[in-house]
């Protein structure tokens, strides 16, 4: 398998598509996205990630742009319900944003033009690539000849179909691919969401500048954790000055309770099961929550809050696949396909990274298949595992630094 040369589509576009995409077509493999979002790039989402170690190891590897993308944190710090700093320790954590890594990878995949970076010159004996958007993935079938068929409807309602050597899955949690495949593997809502928002680091008071800019910043109370940390700006400057705080804010909301619903119901009136856009949010429920954060926060989290202009809200899921390879090894999750992971693990673009570079060592020659599952499945199960007891401990036990 290492020295052959194969026909790979890649469904989905986001992260885990394009880390996936970058690592194959270095291999000189043939690499088509399809991406069912009906523009040519997907919307910045406005979120910070932090940038783990297989995160940075992938983009050192891959990236050709050598763009620096990430900020250090220099303290992880808890504050108490005055703002006081009630416990600080060292940190070695980075931080980046997901648009900025979206076109970073975008130019390393498909020469995609931006205010973010240079495009890179290509590699010889790299493969040739596509991006195929506005294609929702319908169907997936094993075509008995070595090859899987996927079918699809483009959004101007064109049905069409595919064939290719290898599928990979790098839909995400609610993964299409994955459904088809095994029906019975449900995401699964656990009773809290996270309201998310970003504001200038200039906008902030002084005390909020200096707990936030370059730290990562706790604050525990009981069923709420909010964290804050600095993340790239506009066109992804790492500038000072002109960079975001961003925040995550998790609060508990039972399932099919009236308060959820009206969460998770826009200005429109419709209804989001998964996750609330930004500038979606009903006036009335940000108004409600801003006034809630006064009461409940430290007033430097509070203050934030207050400023961020455009909130958004992620409803916090569990999903683990029961298996990952299908068709006899002709289509495979990864990512999020594989496993959902709770946000405090700070770890869903690093299993994305992790997964395109084990699936790389696998097309290369350098593990088996048996190798190759198991360094997968470990990564989610045990990653899986501990965003569930953070998780439930933050919101639902009692964190030892809550106040």
């Amino acid at each position: 398998m290492s020295s052959q040369k194969i026909d790979v589509i890649v469904v989905g576009g986001s992260l885990g598509g394009l880390f996936t995409g970058i690592a194959l077509k270095r291999l000189g493999h043939t690499v088509k996205i399809f991406e069912r979002n009906p523009t040519p790039l997907l919307q910045n989402q406005g979120a910070g990630i932090v940038a783990g170690a297989d995160v940075q190891s992938f983009l050192k590897k891959y990236d050709l742009t050598k763009r620096p993308f990430k900020i250090a944190c220099k303290y992880s710090q808890y504050l108490d319900h005055e703002g006081n700093v009630i416990h600080r320790e060292s940190t070695g954590m980075k931080t980046t944003s997901w648009d900025l890594v979206y076109y970073l990878l975008r130019a390393n995949y498909d020469g995609t033009l931006s205010k973010y970076c240079e495009v890179p010159a290509s590699v010889p004996g790299e493969g040739s690539v596509s991006y195929d958007y506005g294609h929702t993935v319908t169907n997936i079938k094993d075509t008995q000849d070595d090859k899987v068929e996927v079918q699809y409807e483009t959004k101007d309602g064109v049905s069409g179909s595919s064939t290719a050597d290898l599928i990979i899955a790098a839909d995400g949690p609610s993964s299409t691919i994955r459904k088809m495949l095994l029906p019975d593997v449900k995401r699964e809502y656990t009773g809290y969401v996270a309201w998310r928002g970003t504001i200038p680091e200039t906008v902030a008071s002084t005390a909020a500048y200096e707990t936030f800019t370059e730290n990562t910043t706790y604050y525990h109370t009981q069923g709420i954790q909010i964290l804050a940390y600095t993340i790239p700006g506009e066109d992804g400057t790492l500038e000072k000055g002109k960079r975001l705080i961003n925040w995550v804010w998790y609060c508990n909301y039972p399932q099919l309770s009236p308060e959820f619903e009206e969460l998770m119901t826009d200005r429109d009136g419709r209804f989001h099961q998964i996750t609330l856009p930004a500038g979606k949010m009903s006036p009335r429920v940000w108004e409600q929550q801003k006034r809630y954060a006064r009461s409940k926060l430290s007033p430097q989290f509070a203050e934030i809050v207050e400023k961020t202009e455009q909130p958004f809200i992620q409803a916090i899921t569990d999903v683990t696949s029961t298996e990952i390879s299908f068709f006899d090894g002709k289509a495979r999750l990864i990512g999020d396909a594989v496993a959902g992971f709770r946000p405090h693990t700070a770890s869903s673009t690093s299993q994305a990274a992790f997964d395109a570079e084990k699936l790389s060592e696998l097309l290369r020659g350098d593990i088996d298949e048996g190798r190759w599952r198991e360094e997968v499945m470990r990564y989610a199960r045990t990653v899986q595992r501990s965003g569930i007891e953070s998780g439930n401990r933050s919101q639902f036990g009692k964190h030892p630094l809550a106040k």
